[in-house]
């Protein structure tokens, strides 16, 4: 069976850095920090006391009232990127070219409606046991939800469901539509991310877990992936959309297209519930597993859009499974980690990252990791980190990993249209 080209139509995002592509790029290229004290609750007694969150939302811009006090903020997040995509994709409307049957929607979420569920707990616990529960408070919490709500407001009758991988959750959902198209079973598919974590339970059990930097008195440096002084990772929240579709689909209706995506990867650690394993095999058997997918030499991919994630572990395991995939290649890299920017959004780190890769190889250039100032010397010196400023190259092809709890990983390649 001859599998179908897959290419990018349509990207929407709602980050720590703007609420859409432009200012989300703009924010990269910059190096700006997303990172900030709470505003959300008061966070005093916690030992993380700032995180990324989305700036000036005001969901009431998007939606209507009614329908927004259903759903969760990782929902609202997700319908509004969406939106953002296909209007950019030129699908949004009644006149949309798309057989609704042959459209879907694949999304990612690694929590859900967290803080949905937070409410309702803590409103039944003072009702003191009397089950007054809001008939929204199922639908607005499981994760699946969202990718309900974006094929009903869109009427997108193909696939639908969401992918929970942790971390990767974004870039598995991401794979599953690839997938989908080329085996030919649809023609457009909605894909990415959304998460909404910045919640006492979000700051409080990743606290527990010994997981988040406690840099409280300078949050804008403290997500500083592979600098010897970083102390955890920061909390982000958001979501991004990717619109997938066939190639020959697009072409024939004139689409705008940004790229190829030519492969995806999974596989597992099978080592801790948390923690990578230490020489990054789970790491460096998912990117070997993306480009063996793509069919496409280490030598052919110009940028790695890293986990990065700026935990002491982590940081090192994926150099030496990138060291490992690329060889003496590696040297040629440019190498990054967004999430010094934007935080860790979870479940939507990989649609916001694969975005990332897919302007840089559109604008040709490589956005950067911010706050670096101490040299680890567990990492190779000669490794293009593309430390505190963006740098401009052509960019052929981009590798985007992400890596979750319960040893998760996903990976996905993007490259030029030829």
């Amino acid at each position: 069976m001859e599998l179908k080209r897959v290419v990018v139509t349509g990207l929407g995002a709602i980050t720590p850095l703007g609420n859409d592509i432009p200012s989300y790029w703009k924010g990269l290229i910059n190096g700006e920090s997303g990172a900030a004290p709470i505003t959300k609750f008061d966070a005093t007694n916690f030992k993380t006391q700032f995180a990324c969150e989305v700036k000036n939302w005001d969901v009431s811009e998007f939606l209507d009232r009614k329908a927004s006090r259903k759903m969760d903020l990782f929902t609202q997040y997700a319908v509004v990127c969406s939106d953002q995509a296909l209007e950019d994709a030129g699908l949004l409307g009644e006149e949309s070219p798309v057989n609704p049957d042959r459209a879907g929607v694949i999304w990612g979420s690694g929590i859900g409606g967290f803080q949905t569920f937070m409410n309702e707990a803590l409103n039944f616990h003072k009702s003191e046991g009397i089950p007054r529960f809001s008939p929204f408070f199922i639908p607005m919490m499981i994760s699946d939800i969202a990718a309900g709500h974006i094929s009903m407001r869109h009427g997108y009758r193909g696939p639908n469901f969401c992918t929970v991988s942790a971390c990767a959750s974004g870039t598995n959902a991401m794979i599953d539509a690839f997938n989908y198209i080329r085996l030919g079973k649809a023609d457009v598919m909605v894909t990415g991310g959304s998460e909404a974590a910045v919640t006492e339970g979000g700051i409080g059990g990743f606290n527990a877990l010994k997981a988040l930097s406690t840099r409280n008195d300078e949050p804008a440096t403290a997500s500083r992936p592979f600098d010897s002084t970083r102390d955890g990772f920061v909390l982000g929240e958001g979501g991004g959309a990717i619109i997938l579709e066939e190639y020959e689909h697009a072409v024939a209706r004139g689409a705008t297209i940004y790229c190829e995506m030519v492969g995806g990867g999974m596989s597992a650690d099978a080592h801790h519930i948390t923690a990578p394993h230490p020489e990054g095999l789970g790491a460096l058997n998912v990117m070997k597993s993306a480009l063996d997918d793509a069919g496409m030499a280490p030598n052919e991919v110009d940028y790695v859009n890293v986990h990065g994630t700026s935990t002491p572990l982590g940081d090192v395991a994926e150099t030496k499974a990138i060291q490992g995939v690329f060889g003496d290649h590696a040297y040629d890299l440019n190498i990054s980690s967004t999430k010094s920017m934007t935080g860790h959004l979870l479940g939507a780190a990989g649609a916001i990252e694969g975005i990332a890769c897919i302007l840089a190889i559109k604008h040709g250039v490589i956005p950067p990791t911010i706050n670096f100032e101490h040299a680890d010397e567990a990492l190779d010196p000669k490794l293009n980190f593309t430390f505190n400023k963006a740098q401009e190259r052509t960019v052929r092809a981009a590798l985007s990993n992400t890596f979750g709890f319960g040893g998760h990983n996903a990976s996905v390649l993007f490259k030029a249209l030829d």
